[in-house]
């Protein structure tokens, strides 16, 4: 049978010019992407994809109407997750949170404009919502030296100009994060600097159908990573060769296998090393009869954040009579929490109402009791009665918010911690759990 290039070069060659998100079905695809290994997975768990360009401009019309409603000309976008989030496009993510050379302006007439690496103007063509590629917003010092300042000007003069063309001429602008000389520049050019964070995580905070759905993808694609690293721990946990990095290593791996791109942490950590909490994984050699606990912090498939913690226990003997109580007092503290959430309840009401931990673990609690989640952890967050600012929070849940509950359970001094964590969608009369990772059957006690 004859090969035709037709096909071999698509990702799919089952089928047509497009893939069930409405990407091409192309090998050379721009955007970051699932694989077919992911793609098949989700088939076969009768997963529904989210269309990308119905994503895309609910996205930008979000954010659009944020900007006209506050009444400014603009918003000057300079964090990678925020620019993901308007343009769905990426450059070397992690780079560039320390290194920012990229940029996003999106003007109060919806008109989008990007700056990028000088050589890499194609990574965001594919979305026709930006209008624009250009580059120059890199103003950080190991790139400009002692000349940031020339650069700073060049930039926010096309800053002005194409606010004075799409905005109205409204010097109202909000920005996000921008380096010392960029901020400075701007404010020479007229700008009045607005609260750009709050216009994100605002916009960020509401997910629409077609996020819903990549979200449901990525959790899927980041439970069935950490059954495999589940699956490695507990047939090479203990046999005197294997450390924490290479189960967390698992995690990673099959993250990426499934076009994941990053893991924010390192937060695993075995037996005594989980008390205190937010030790991160090392080449400790993991011991018989010891507690691992972790927390996923995973940038998964479509960008998605999938945060989840679990704790499990390697034996082969049972755990102790405390491990199991703190465990389940844990599951209680999330699953009593997790039924005061639906449409309409003060973010700060949850904090007033929230299940106490007993006295012993109140020292080593977690910072927060939820927190939101999108693209990272996102606004709002849900405090500790006792780290409550009146006021910081005080907004309603909304259909469409997606929110993680926490649970941290260990004592000052002792030689464990019970680290949980479930991600959850508001929906219209309640909460829908989107995870379904179970939790450990030993540590219930089973």
């Amino acid at each position: 049978m004859n090969t035709h290039y037709r096909d071999t070069r698509k990702i799919d060659p089952t089928r047509g010019a497009t893939l069930g998100d409405g990407t091409p079905n192309d090998a050379d695809r721009i955007e970051i992407g699932p694989t077919q290994l992911a793609f098949r997975e989700w088939e076969a768990a009768g997963l529904t994809l989210p269309n990308l360009s119905a994503m895309r401009d609910f996205r930008w019309r979000r954010l659009t109407s944020h900007i006209v409603d506050r009444g400014y000309g603009g918003l000057l976008m300079f964090d990678p997750l925020n620019i993901r989030y308007a343009t769905d496009s990426t450059n070397m993510q992690l780079w560039n949170t320390h290194n920012p050379f990229r940029a996003v302006l999106l003007c109060a007439d919806g008109y989008m404009v990007i700056w990028d690496y000088k050589n890499s103007p194609f990574l965001s063509t594919f979305n026709p919502l930006v209008r624009e590629q250009r580059s120059g917003a890199d103003l950080f010092y190991f790139d400009r030296g002692d000349r940031v300042d020339v650069a700073a000007d060049v930039f926010s003069n096309e800053v002005r100009a194409l606010i004075e063309t799409h905005g109205g001429g409204n010097m109202r602008l909000a920005v996000d994060k921008v380096m010392l000389h960029g901020l400075r520049a701007l404010e020479a050019q007229g700008f009045e600097i607005m609260e750009g964070e709050e216009v994100t995580e605002k916009s960020r905070a509401i997910k629409g159908p077609d996020e819903i759905l990549a979200m449901r993808c990525a959790n899927h694609a980041c439970e069935t990573a950490v059954r495999a690293m589940e699956d490695f721990a507990r047939g090479h946990a203990g046999n005197g060769r294997t450390s924490e990095d290479d189960i967390w290593a698992v995690l990673h791996t099959e993250n990426i296998r499934r076009g994941g791109e990053w893991i924010e942490t390192r937060l695993l950590a075995s037996g005594p090393r989980t008390n205190p909490w937010f030790q991160e994984c090392g080449p400790r050699i993991t011991q018989p009869n010891e507690i691992i606990s972790f927390d996923t912090d995973l940038v998964g498939s479509y960008g998605i954040c999938i945060d989840i913690s679990r704790s499990w226990w390697i034996g082969p003997d049972k755990p102790r009579p405390d491990m199991i109580e703190a465990m389940k007092h844990g599951v209680e503290h999330i699953e009593t929490n997790m039924e005061m959430l639906k449409p309409g309840v003060n973010i700060e009401d949850l904090s007033r109402n929230t299940h106490v931990l007993h006295d012993k673990y109140q020292a080593q609690k977690y910072g927060c009791l939820m927190h939101g989640v999108g693209l990272c952890d996102e606004w709002p967050l849900v405090a500790y009665p006792d780290k409550m600012v009146s006021g910081a929070f005080d907004y309603e849940l909304q259909p469409g918010m997606t929110l993680c509950v926490e649970a941290l359970v260990g004592e000052v001094g002792g030689d464990f911690s019970i680290k949980l964590e479930d991600q959850v969608l508001i929906t219209e009369d309640g909460y829908e759990r989107l995870t379904t990772y179970p939790w450990d059957a030993e540590l219930m006690g089973g």
